[in-house]
């Protein structure tokens, strides 16, 4: 935050931040300011206020001193000299026969230079005219060429609505307006009703747009086809500020309007449809419903609720019901096999042994003794072979006895020189895979 002063000259357009300097400027009161031009005397807008330090474009000037009974009599013919100013600068104009209007005339405050304000629709060659107003005033001479609207912002007045013109009191900046803003606020195309004293359209125009903008996507234009609750018709009139439209319904004979609220009815994309079509459906308008206040249950208090007696369900079907379809295949096919009977305990072969590998093998160890007697070999040895699901595992084996110590293993003999390699030519003779060529006689060629 930064404290600052704000000041216009001569109390019209922008207001301009000032350092105050350490004087306590207040409301109304006139200050000499330094400027760029030199020295200035404005008026005080606002006393010394804080503002944020974005607001401020540096470097910030300081303010000279509170206006003097001296610095207000130097302003006043200052005022003097500008009303002579702008009489002879209107005569020297017509003598020249220039095509310019004078609007304005300033004097800067240390009286070295004068500044003549003027409109016009095209260039003007001024040169001879400011040789003339130099010799007049022997002072520096500066001819500015302004716009209607700054125009009406210099000169001020009152607009169609009885107050001062909005330019000439608060506006910084002349912003674009279009005709399209009329278009949309529903106001009548005359120039002249829309139009201010510049002849450009009015800066107001621009300040409800916004909320103009809102207002227009929430209802139909004007002269679209429309769905509303009681049915098909077309949008006559639009009122955007009470959000309401007047429709003429197809089902009327007659020429009456009836007025929907905008949340009541939508617009068909597309249009009408042609003859024999259907209008699509778009509305999907819900009455609101009065809310209704329900008891709040204390946060601390546990409604209890008495769960009804079960069924009696089988303990296996609510186990089975409760495991996936997965786990249950898995289960029965690796379900635990049933005990085997002291018999079949007993008659079990031991592990490690032959018959234990036959009755293991399975089917291949069966198919391997009946090859054996057909053969004329020794009979294999029939075990009872293993159910899937009704043997169980064969007991432990004894304790095997410790293993003796090894003995130190002897270096191995010296190999032998190894034979020098065949090439594939001689491996191929010696396996019998070379053939020897036939003589042109018809007989083998001898091999050398």
């Amino acid at each position: 935050m930064i404290e600052v002063v704000s000041v216009k000259f001569k109390n019209r357009g922008k207001c301009y931040f000032f350092a105050p300097n350490g004087h306590p400027a207040k409301t109304g009161d006139k200050l000499i300011v330094e400027t760029a031009k030199g020295l200035e005397i404005a008026d005080c807008v606002r006393g010394v206020h804080a503002v944020e330090d974005t607001a401020v474009v540096q470097p910030l000037r300081p303010v000279a001193r509170i206006a003097t009974p001296e610095d207000l009599r130097v302003a006043e013919i200052n005022k003097r000299r500008e009303k002579d100013a702008f009489q002879v600068c209107q005569k020297k104009i017509a003598d020249h026969g220039l095509d310019m209007k004078l609007v304005d005339v300033e004097c800067n405050f240390e009286g070295s230079k004068i500044t003549f304000f003027f409109t016009s629709d095209g260039r003007v060659d001024f040169r001879e005219l400011v040789k003339d107003l130099a010799g007049v005033f022997r002072s520096r001479i500066e001819l500015r060429q302004i716009g209607v609207r700054d125009e009406a912002k210099m000169v001020g007045g009152i607009g169609i609505c009885g107050r001062p013109y909005c330019c000439s009191q608060f506006l910084d900046e002349f912003q674009p307006v279009s005709t399209k803003m009329a278009k949309v606020q529903s106001l009548s195309l005359n120039p002249t009703k829309i139009s201010g004293s510049c002849g450009r359209l009015m800066c107001c125009l621009r300040y409800e747009q916004p909320a103009y903008e809102e207002l227009v996507k929430k209802v139909p234009k004007q002269g679209a086809f429309v769905e509303t609750k009681d049915g098909y018709g077309t949008a006559v009139q639009v009122n955007l500020l009470r959000q309401t439209v007047k429709v003429k319904l197809d089902e009327d004979s007659d020429d009456t309007l009836r007025t929907f609220k905008a949340n009541e009815l939508a617009a068909v994309p597309g249009g009408r449809p042609k003859d024999g079509e259907a209008p699509p459906s778009v509305l999907h308008y819900v009455p609101p419903e009065p809310e209704e206040e329900e008891e709040k249950e204390d946060e601390w208090a546990i409604p209890m609720m008495l769960a009804p007696d079960p069924e009696p369900i089988d303990v296996l079907q609510q186990e089975a019901a409760s495991v996936p379809a997965k786990r249950r295949n898995n289960r029965r096919r690796h379900s635990a096999k049933p005990k085997q009977t002291e018999e079949a305990v007993q008659s079990a072969p031991k592990k490690g042994g032959k018959d234990a590998k036959a009755a293991t093998s399975g089917g291949k160890s069966a198919k391997n003794g009946k090859n054996r007697e057909q053969k004329g070999g020794k009979p294999a040895i029939k075990t009872e072979a293993k159910v899937r699901g009704e043997g169980t595992k064969p007991p432990k084996s004894p304790a095997r006895p410790p293993k003796e110590p090894s003995q130190p293993k002897q270096p191995a003999p010296p190999r032998e020189q190894a034979a020098p390699r065949e090439n594939a030519g001689q491996k191929n003779r010696r396996r019998g895979y070379y053939r020897r060529p036939r003589s042109r006689s018809g007989g083998e060629s001898k091999q050398a």
